[in-house]
């Protein structure tokens, strides 16, 4: 049985990452990149799908664990009847082709006995190596993977798992190293513990030093931002939603996604919390990978990409595990990269608009081309319905969010050409603009609720909607975006947390009912609108989405006290999960979710700075009154 989601803590070089539980096992483990099969898949499935425990042999009487300051380097101390002891487990940056994990174990006082247990299984659990010993570990191998363990204690192998025993006594240290390699090349040699670690924290600390946040919670900032640093694939600058595969958004459910890839969405926001605080160079990378994966066809376009860009993600399921506390199945890839998701190229305009106003620089060519290609297909497309922003596995909608997304996409297109091409003519996008903006505040507005909704048509509420006065849509003191957060605190507020949406089937079955079976929903008669079984936790951003319109609504204590909420979800070493289930006290989702802490990041800038805050800069540049003309528009982007 994998441990509760919260008790993981996150170890990366950057590349990949593996997860390693308070029980001492690393139950997840990627190699070489984040989104490879896994060799340790224990955390969906059972210890024979592979894992690592480094643990005592004895009864533990406590456990404390803390990242060594401002890094990723795990430090886990554990008190015995006989003494107490630290694990210290990292992922080395010295030899960044063979990607490994170093587990040290320190005595601090008395005697304690230790076990170690490698259960290294490729490909999902499914392929056992062949195994070799050496002097000071094993060698295994299996289809295109390769690990060696080097220890500085002696191994044995049984049962297909390789055992080693050991005490540690104060100042008495041991060490492990587990490197992934080609299996058609030869393993990599032992490097130095002491060196590989004291390089690997310089590094963490080096990056950290860049941070200029200041205030209450620089603290949660800075643990936020570094684990953003660890979701990031460096050698491409991009930046994946999580670590994990098919972590359940209800436990029992077929919620389970496969989130190891790189979404168009996550990039203004990603985007706004590194810029914001320091990081400029890894904005800028996150921009040219974004520039690079979506270079094409504009109805091309995908809302995810692989770690380096790559556009097939095909879906499917593997049978042999049994999926986190029995929720199945566990999906590969995401059959979503394939959805018509309008407010991606809102996101994609926006990113670059923003990129080229915070960093000033002037764009080149060929993306003033992708601009222009994709505002293009906007103006072909936006009246479709599509599959929105939540990816919903049901009938495609017209989402309120998908429209203003739409108006987002031709409102930077203006914007861009206002700042560098004033001789571009802009009657026509002006017009675009406005004809967009009224056709939402029209079609998505419904008197009855008192509030936009979620699609047109529809009475219920959606999370996303509190995206609009946040990208400018209308300003934050706009009557009707005042009316939609109260809405939504009535409606999708659950025990202090946010709802996506409810989940609830509220309407008939119809003729596209059928989409939703196939995707895995229920065959009750009735359908949600995404298409599957109700059951799902409160979502951790659209609750940090609550923060930042509370602050910009001027009810800024009520948002300090949501936002104090959020942070005490946190895990005794700072993570977020995607989603939290606030009856049972536990995280659900994949794990750590870079969009929790992206909220994070930005909200507690929002709260820090007020009026200066990014949000309200952000509503402010985006909503303000265009230059005068005859086809300006006003500040809440209706024509004059």
């Amino acid at each position: 049985m994998p441990s509760r989601i919260e008790d993981y803590a996150l170890i990366g070089d950057a590349r990949t990452v593996a997860l390693v539980g308070r029980d001492g096992s690393i139950d997840w483990w990627c190699a070489p990149r984040v989104d490879s099969a896994a060799s340790f898949a224990a955390l969906l499935g059972s210890a024979r799908d592979g894992r690592w425990v480094v643990a005592p042999s004895e009864p533990v009487t406590s456990v404390e664990r803390a990242y060594s300051t401002d890094t990723v380097v795990l430090e886990t101390t554990v008190t015995t009847a006989g003494g107490r002891a630290v694990v210290t487990d990292f992922m080395p940056r010295h030899d960044l082709e063979h990607p490994a994990i170093i587990r040290v174990v320190r005595g601090l006082e008395g005697s304690v006995r230790f076990g170690s247990e490698v259960v290294v299984r490729f490909d999902y659990g499914a392929l056992v190596p062949w195994v070799r010993h050496h002097d000071g570990g094993v060698d295994a191998r299996g289809g295109a993977d390769g690990v060696v363990l080097h220890s500085t204690v002696p191994t044995h192998g049984r049962d297909l798992t390789t055992f080693a025993g050991f005490d540690v006594v104060e100042g008495q240290q041991e060490s492990f190293v587990l490197a992934w390699f080609p299996s058609h090349e030869d393993p990599p040699p032992a490097p130095d513990v002491d060196e590989a670690l004291a390089d690997t924290l310089a590094w963490w600390r080096d990056w950290a030093s860049s941070c200029c946040v200041a205030g209450p919670w620089r603290d949660a900032v800075l643990r936020s931002l570094l684990t953003l640093k660890a979701l990031t694939y460096e050698p491409t600058g991009g930046i994946v939603a999580a670590a994990t595969t098919s972590l359940p958004e209800w436990i029992g459910s077929v919620r389970n996604w496969d989130y190891r890839y790189c979404w168009l969405r996550d990039a203004t926001f990603t985007l706004n919390a590194l810029l914001g605080n320091g990081y400029r160079d890894e904005a800028a990378a996150w921009s040219e990978w974004l520039r690079r994966a979506v270079a094409g066809s504009p109805d091309k376009l995908q809302i995810m990409y692989g770690v380096a860009g790559e556009r097939r993600l095909d879906e499917y399921e593997i049978p042999w595990l049994s999926g986190y506390e029995g929720s199945a199945p566990v999906r590969v890839g995401n059959g979503a990269s394939g959805q018509f998701q309008l407010d991606v190229y809102g996101e994609v305009l926006d990113m670059v608009w923003h990129t080229a106003e915070v960093l000033e620089d002037r764009l080149p060519d060929d993306t003033w081309a992708l601009c222009r290609m994709l505002v293009e297909h906007v103006a072909k497309v936006w009246r479709l319905p599509d599959d929105g922003i939540w990816e919903v596995r049901g009938p495609q909608r017209h989402f309120v969010h998908s429209k203003v997304m739409a108006w987002v996409a031709v409102d930077r297109w203006v914007k861009l050409c206002e700042a560098e091409r004033p001789d571009e003519p802009l009657a026509r996008w002006r017009r675009l603009r406005d004809e967009i903006h009224d056709d939402v505040c029209d079609q998505g507005w419904n008197d009855e609720v008192g509030s936009f909704t979620q699609y047109y048509g529809c009475d219920e509420l959606d999370a996303s909607l509190l995206m609009l006065a946040l990208v400018g849509f209308l300003p934050p003191d706009d009557p009707r975006i005042v009316a939609t957060v109260e809405a939504i605190e009535r409606d999708l507020l659950v025990d202090g947390f946010v709802l996506r949406y409810r989940t609830e089937a509220r309407h008939p079955r119809d003729e596209v009912a059928d989409a939703g079976r196939d995707a895995g929903g229920a065959d009750d008669g009735t359908t949600t609108v995404d298409g599957l079984p109700p059951g799902e936790g409160s979502f951790l951003l659209t609750t940090f989405w609550l923060v930042d319109n509370l602050v910009l609504i001027g009810r800024v204590d009520e948002a300090r006290e949501v936002f104090e909420r959020l942070l005490a979800l946190r895990n005794d070493v700072g993570l977020l999960s995607e989603e939290y289930d606030p009856v049972a006290g536990r995280m659900l989702g994949n794990f750590p979710q870079a969009f929790s802490h992206v909220g994070l990041v930005n909200s507690a800038a929002n709260l820090e700075h007020g009026i200066e805050g990014p949000a309200a800069r952000r509503s402010r540049r985006r909503a303000r009154a265009e230059a005068p003309g005859a086809d300006a528009a006003t500040t809440d982007g209706s024509a004059t």
